[in-house]
C-alpha cells in the first residue's frame, strides 16, 4: 500500500471516528433531553410576559437584593462567568452560554450578545446558543427545582459547604482565565458528581438559612419576576422634557445631538425626581410619544439604515455594578449648559454627515462644523466621566487596552481657552486625516500593514503639531502655568484626575491622590477625543484579535502624546532625560516618535524652576495653580486627623522593599471605627512600550503602595479587618513579611478571607460603609478576582 492511499485511508477513519462519536455524543444529549421532556414536558422559553402571577415569592420584592448581594458580585458586565448575567430579571431569563465574550485570540469577530439589545426575547437568546438556569419545562415544585440550574447549583453548595480550610484546594479554580463549566440541565448531574464542591455561589461560603428558603421557595414557585417599583410621576416629565431638547429637527440640533449620543451612550443617566434610577441614550426609529423601536448596532456610530434617528431616554433594570457605574445627572442646570455650549454662539451645520466608516470613526470630520470649544467644553466639564468611558467601558476587563498605562498617574488637561482659537479649528481641519483611528478598519485581518499606516500618520501628525504649537507659542509668548486647565478657578473638581492600574483592570478618581506619580500626562481637546472613539466609541470588545490589537498599539502613540505634552512643561534641559527615564530599555523606534515632537517643538518656558528636581517642583506647582481643584477625599490629610495618626497611616504608606512584593494589587481595609481604606499596590516597569514581555519590564524595588480613604477600584483581591489599636501591630507585621507564609500569617490575624464564615456579612458591611461614604459613587463590587492566599 502506497503512503499516500495509507495516508487517505487514516484520515478516512479519523473523520469516520469523529462523526461517530459526535453522533453518539448528540446521541446522549438527545437521549438526556427527551428522558427530561418526559418527566416534566418539553422545554418553553420562559418569557418576561408569562412570569407566574399567583405566588407568595417574586423577584422584586423578595429575592432581588439576595441574588445583588450573593450573585451579581461574580456575575455582571461582560466577564460575567458563562455570560450569565444576573443584574436583571431578564439576564437570568436569558441564562448561560459558553462562549467567552474577552478573547483576545479570535480571528473573526464574535456574535453580539449584549443584553437588552441583540436580542428581545429569551426564544431568540435560546437561538444564539444560550441555555436556561432556571426550568422552562412544566411549571409544577418538582420541575423547578430539579429541572434548574441554579436551583441544582444552590443546593449542591448547602450540601456540599466550603472545607474549614484557611485556603481552598486545587479543587478550585480560581484564575479568570481558566476553561468555564457552563452545565445545562441536560448535564448538570454528570457535573455535579464530578465535582461536588462547586456549588454555587463558586468558591465562596453558600447562603444564611434563611437567604436560600427565601431564594428556593422562589424558584419552587416558578421564579415570578413580580412587579417593578413604580417611577415618581415626576420623571415623566423630565423624560418628555429631555426627549424633545434631544431631538430637534435642524441640522444643527440633528449634528449637536448626535455628538451628545456618541459621547454618552455608555452613561448612567440619573434624574433627581428618581433617586437609584437609571437610563440610557439610546438610539431609536421612533419619535417620542411613541414606543421605543431600539437601533442597536455594533458602534454607536454604525450605519443605522434609517431616514432619521431619534434620541431616546430607555430605562434600564439592571442592578448597579462598580464595575460598570458611571452616572451622569441630566438636570436644569445641565440643559442650560449644553444651550450654552452648542446654540449660545452663532455658526452653521450645513450638511449632516453619513456614516461610513471612514469618516464615521473620525469625530474630526464628522463634527468638523460643531466649535471646537463647545466640543471640548462638553468632555471637559465632566473629565472624570469622560476619562471613566475609557476604564469602566467596553475595556472593563482585559490587558488588551490596560496594559498600556501605568499603575498610577495624573492626569491635567490643557485650558479650554487654549484650544478653541480659529487657528486650532485649521489646524485640526487640515490635519484630521492623520487622526484616523482603528476603529475604521474595523475587524481587519491585516493588523501589520495597518499598524504601519496609522504610525505613519501619527509620525506626521507629530511634525504637524510641532510646527503648528512653536507658531501658536511665539505669538502667545510662551508656555505659562495658565494654560492647565485650574477647573474654572477651582469651581470644577475634574480639572485634575488619577488613575490607577489593578493588573487588568483600572479605576480613575478626582483630585491628586498619593505620593507623586512616576508619569503624568496633559490631555487637550484633539488627544481627548481621540481616546474616547479610540478606546469607547470604537472599541468592539466582540472584535478580532486584528482589531484589538491595533488599538492597543494606537494607544502607545497617546499615551506617549500625553506624558510628552506634561514633559513640554519641564526645563528643556530636563525633557529628554525624563522620557528616556519612563523608557528605559524600551524599543528604539520609540525615540523617533519623541523626537518628531520634543526635539521639533520651540517655544519660550515662562514656568520658572529653582530646583534640580523639576518634575517634583513641577507638580508642586501644578498643584498650587489648581488649588482646591486638585484636592481629593481619598487622600489621608483630608480628615483633619492628629498628627500622631496622620504619621501612622503615612508610615503604612511608605512601606518599602521586599514586604511590599508580596501584596496583592487591591488591598480593601476596615479600620473599625473608622471606616474603610484602600491599600493600593503600584507595579514599576521599566517601559510600557511593549504589547508582550511585561514581566520582563517589571522592576519589583521601583514598586510603592497607596494608602486612600473610601474604595479605589472595583475588583478588591483582598479583605482586611483592622481595630482601631492595632494598627500599629498590623503595619509591623506587614513590613516585617519577607515570604509567602509571613503575609499568610497577615492574613491569619487580619484578614477576611473568601472561607472565613463571616465573609458575607464582612461583604455586607463594607457595601453598607461605602454606600454612607460615597453615596453617588456606591455600587456592587466584584468578587472574581478575589485571592486565595
Amino acid at each position: 500500500m502506497s503512503r499516500l492511499t495509507h495516508f487517505g485511508l487514516t484520515r478516512s477513519l479519523q473523520r469516520a471516528l469523529v462523526i461517530a462519536s459526535l453522533l453518539v455524543t448528540i446521541g446522549c444529549v438527545s437521549m438526556g433531553g427527551s428522558q427530561w421532556d418526559q418527566r416534566y414536558g418539553k422545554a418553553v422559553p420562559r418569557e418576561v410576559a408569562t412570569s407566574p402571577q399567583k405566588v407568595s415569592r417574586n423577584y422584586y420584592q423578595h429575592t432581588k437584593t439576595i441574588i445583588e448581594q450573593r450573585c451579581v458580585v461574580c456575575h455582571g458586565c461582560y466577564d460575567a462567568p458563562c455570560q450569565l448575567k444576573m443584574e436583571s430579571y431578564e439576564g437570568i431569563l436569558r441564562g448561560a452560554n459558553p462562549t467567552r465574550v474577552y478573547d483576545g485570540s479570535r480571528l473573526l469577530g464574535a456574535s453580539l450578545t449584549r443584553l437588552f439589545e441583540d436580542a428581545q426575547s429569551t426564544e431568540a437568546w435560546r437561538g444564539k446558543g444560550f441555555h436556561p438556569v432556571i426550568n422552562e419545562r412544566g411549571n409544577s415544585a418538582s420541575a423547578n427545582i430539579n429541572a434548574g440550574v441554579m436551583a441544582q447549583l444552590l443546593a449542591l453548595k448547602q450540601d456540599n459547604p466550603l472545607p474549614e480550610d484557611a485556603l481552598l484546594s486545587s479543587a478550585f479554580n480560581l484564575d479568570i482565565n481558566s476553561p468555564q463549566y457552563c452545565a445545562s440541565i441536560e448535564n448538570l448531574e454528570q457535573y455535579t458528581r464530578k465535582n461536588p464542591l462547586l456549588g454555587m455561589p463558586y468558591g465562596l461560603p453558600g447562603l444564611s438559612d434563611q437567604e436560600y428558603k427565601v431564594t428556593m421557595d422562589w424558584l419552587k414557585q416558578g421564579a415570578a419576576m413580580g412587579k417593578a417599583p413604580e417611577l415618581p410621576r415626576q420623571i415623566y416629565t423630565d423624560i418628555a422634557r429631555w426627549e424633545a431638547f434631544l431631538n430637534g429637527n435642524t441640522p444643527k440640533a440633528q449634528l449637536v445631538n448626535r455628538y451628545i449620543y456618541e459621547h454618552l451612550f455608555l452613561a448612567q443617566i440619573d434624574f433627581a425626581s428618581a433617586p437609584g434610577v437609571y437610563f440610557r441614550l439610546v438610539r431609536s426609529s421612533t419619535p417620542p410619544g411613541e414606543p421605543l423601536q431600539r437601533i442597536s448596532t455594533a458602534r454607536p456610530f454604525d450605519d443605522p439604515k434609517v431616514n432619521r434617528v431619534y434620541y431616546r431616554l430607555w430605562q434600564d433594570p439592571s442592578s448597579v455594578v462598580a464595575k460598570t457605574h458611571m452616572p451622569y445627572r441630566l438636570d436644569a442646570a445641565r440643559i442650560a449648559q449644553w444651550q450654552t455650549l452648542f446654540y449660545a454662539s452663532d455658526y452653521e451645520v450645513t450638511q449632516l454627515p453619513g456614516y461610513s466608516s471612514e469618516t464615521a470613526s473620525n469625530p474630526f470630520v464628522t463634527f468638523a462644523q460643531l466649535p471646537i470649544d463647545a466640543r471640548y467644553r462638553f468632555m471637559l466639564n465632566e473629565a472624570r466621566f469622560t476619562i471613566m468611558n475609557f476604564i469602566k467601558g467596553p475595556v472593563c476587563r482585559g490587558q488588551v487596552a490596560l496594559n498600556v498605562i501605568q499603575d498610577h498617574f495624573w492626569v491635567f488637561f490643557y485650558s479650554p481657552e487654549s484650544q478653541a482659537t480659529d487657528e486650532d479649528a485649521r489646524f485640526l481641519a487640515e490635519n484630521s486625516k492623520h487622526l484616523q483611528l482603528p476603529a475604521g478598519a474595523g475587524n481587519t485581518l491585516l493588523p501589520l500593514t495597518n499598524w504601519l499606516k496609522y504610525s505613519e500618520l501619527q509620525k506626521e501628525y507629530l511634525a504637524a503639531k510641532a510646527k503648528f504649537i512653536s507658531q501658536k507659542m511665539a505669538a502667545e509668548g510662551g508656555l505659562v502655568m495658565h494654560g492647565i486647565w485650574d477647573g474654572d478657578k477651582g469651581t470644577n473638581d475634574n480639572a485634575a484626575l488619577t488613575i490607577f492600574r489593578h493588573a487588568d483592570s483600572a479605576s480613575v478618581h478626582k483630585g491628586l491622590i498619593g505620593q507623586s506619580p512616576k508619569t503624568a500626562w496633559v490631555i487637550g481637546y484633539p488627544l481627548l477625543e481621540r481616546i474616547h472613539y479610540l478606546l469607547v466609541a470604537g472599541f468592539d470588545v466582540y472584535g478580532n484579535v486584528s482589531h484589538q490589537l491595533l488599538s492597543r498599539l494606537y494607544m502607545d502613540f497617546l499615551r506617549i502624546e500625553g506624558e510628552m505634552n506634561f514633559v513640554e512643561l519641564l526645563p528643556r534641559e530636563a525633557q529628554q532625560p525624563t522620557m528616556q527615564y519612563w523608557y528605559r530599555n524600551a524599543e528604539s523606534n520609540l525615540q523617533t516618535y519623541i523626537d518628531l515632537y520634543l526635539k521639533q517643538v520651540d517655544l519660550t518656558n515662562n514656568i520658572q524652576y529653582h530646583t534640580d528636581a523639576p518634575q517634583e517642583e513641577l507638580y508642586l506647582k501644578l498643584k498650587q495653580h489648581l488649588g482646591k481643584a486638585g484636592q481629593s477625599a481619598h487622600n489621608l490629610n483630608t480628615a483633619k486627623l492628629p498628627a500622631a495618626k496622620l504619621a501612622l497611616y503615612h508610615r503604612l504608606q511608605n512601606t518599602s522593599g521586599k514586604a511590599i512584593s508580596f501584596l496583592p494589587q487591591t488591598t480593601l481595609i476596615e479600620l473599625r471605627g473608622v471606616g474603610l481604606f484602600s491599600l493600593i499596590h503600584n507595579s514599576a516597569y521599566s517601559n510600557l512600550s511593549s504589547l508582550f514581555g511585561e514581566d520582563k519590564r517589571r522592576i519589583p524595588a521601583e514598586d510603592n503602595l497607596t494608602l486612600a480613604r473610601g474604595v479605589i477600584g472595583a475588583y478588591p483581591n483582598s479583605f482586611l479587618r483592622i481595630g482601631p489599636d492595632e494598627l500599629d501591630e498590623f503595619i509591623d507585621r506587614l513590613q516585617q513579611i519577607d515570604s509567602e507564609q509571613g503575609y499568610f500569617a497577615l492574613k491569619e490575624r487580619f484578614g477576611i478571607r473568601r472561607t472565613h464564615p463571616e465573609f458575607w456579612a464582612f461583604s455586607d458591611r463594607v457595601h453598607q460603609l461605602y454606600k454612607t461614604a460615597e453615596p453617588e459613587e456606591a455600587a456592587l463590587l466584584d468578587y472574581n478576582r478575589l485571592e486565595n492566599r
